[in-house]
């Protein structure tokens, strides 16, 4: 049977969330911040991480806006770290790193972990907390000032601390999550410029870079937009640049050109047919070159550019947002086969993933579907679990916050 729309099973996703959500509370240490967790759960030592504090904040606050009690001082929890142990006081915007007394660790000022400043911001201010619409708006600015290349139509990668270098690699995993921030600005600011920006991300992504090289994304570029096909081939298992293609930005880049299509339409403003044609094409490339490929189940990380399995390993992200896509689609197009992969995984992670012991995910199986720790140690944060969880239970458009705060969730 498929379990999409299925009361019962809504009633196991509510379920789940909770489960997670106590779990990761124990990753805020009294000094500040959130630490990664070990497989028991215990904060684990170690540099403060930006993109590790922002993303739990924006769970706590989608908890908050779920109506879960305690959610409200974690939400505050983090902002205070962003605002305070993160924040450069002398060049702006957020450090990636710190010690646990906010000394700089990593002083370059990256993409990524700043997109998550913006998602927190913005999941904290529906969530009605103090401060947090100010840091949104300083987030935003960094965007503006820093970030957002207009005339490439795609967000750079990484500057030194003073913002004076800009570093010419440039990354899509980057862009990525720079979509999915954009996209929770456009609803929770109502300025559309920043859903434009969306947009144009995904056109030259998911419509160009992907749909050119048959649906194996790139990943990695030089300062003028060209491919480096090669990158990291020598350390083909990095956990955020590795080399060849990684199998679950192809479902994510799905969801989110499906967001993106609908926050357009909700707009009354003409999405392009090429939207929805590519997010399947997208998750028809995933199932087809990802899952099952090697004798077991799971979600291979990486296929080099003849579509060959890399990096076997299974990482609990891939099969969440493997999740996410499906009901997604499902959503857009009411076709029963994407409850029937939907159903498949959330089998899968059911049987292998998720740590009923323990507690939450484990982030990283080996092909034969044991614990590894080839790419991560421990359990780094509940981001991708929780969405999963979520994203079926909500409307294509608002993006998560605005539409718990709307009251949409099934």
């Amino acid at each position: 049977m498929a379990w999409l729309t299925t009361p019962s099973h809504d009633r196991w996703l509510e379920q789940e969330v909770d489960r997670l959500l106590a779990f990761g509370r124990a990753a805020a240490l009294p000094t500040g911040g959130f630490a990664r967790q070990d497989d028991e759960g215990r904060p684990t030592d170690g540099p403060l991480e930006l993109w590790i504090a922002c993303r739990m904040t924006h769970v706590y606050a989608l908890a908050h806006l779920l109506g879960r009690p305690g959610s409200a001082v974690l939400v505050d929890h983090g902002l205070a770290a962003i605002t305070g142990l993160f924040a450069d006081p002398d060049h702006g915007g957020w450090f990636a790193e710190v010690g646990r007394d906010g000394t700089p660790v990593e002083t370059t000022k990256a993409a990524y972990p700043h997109a998550f400043v913006v998602l927190a911001a913005s999941s904290a201010t529906v969530a009605g907390r103090p401060g947090a619409r100010e840091l949104l708006d300083a987030a935003l600015a960094v965007q503006e000032q820093r970030f957002w290349d207009d005339e490439a139509g795609m967000a750079v990668e990484e500057w030194d601390r003073a913002f004076t270098t800009l570093d010419p690699y440039r990354g899509v995993n980057a862009n990525m999550h720079t979509v999915e921030a954009y996209l929770a600005a456009a609803d929770v600011t109502g300025d559309r410029v920043w859903l434009d920006r969306a947009v144009r991300i995904v056109e030259r992504v998911v419509h160009g870079f992907a749909r050119g090289n048959e649906w194996r994304i790139p990943e990695h570029f030089d300062t003028d937009w060209n491919a480096d096909l090669e990158y990291n081939a020598d350390t083909p298992a990095h956990p955020f640049r590795p080399y060849g293609a990684t199998v679950g930005h192809w479902f994510e880049w799905a969801r989110l050109t499906l967001h993106a299509r609908a926050a357009l339409e909700q707009r009354g403003l003409a999405a392009p047919a090429w939207m929805l044609d590519d997010a399947v094409a997208l998750f028809d490339a995933g199932v087809a070159e990802g899952w099952h490929v090697d004798g077991a189940p799971g979600f291979v990380y990486t296929v080099d550019w003849t579509g060959a399995p890399v990096v076997r390993e299974r990482m609990h992200w891939v099969a969440a947002e493997a999740i996410a896509a499906a009901a997604a689609l499902h959503a857009a197009t009411g076709e029963a086969r994407y409850d029937e992969w939907y159903t498949t995984w959330w089998e899968y992670v059911g049987a292998h993933v998720i740590d009923r012991e323990g507690g939450s995910w484990w982030h990283e199986l080996g092909p034969d579907n044991t614990v590894s720790r080839t790419v991560w140690a421990g359990k780094a944060d509940l981001y991708h679990a929780v969405q999963a969880a979520l994203v079926p239970r909500l409307p294509l458009t608002p993006v998560l916050a605005p539409a718990l705060a709307a009251g949409l969730l099934r």
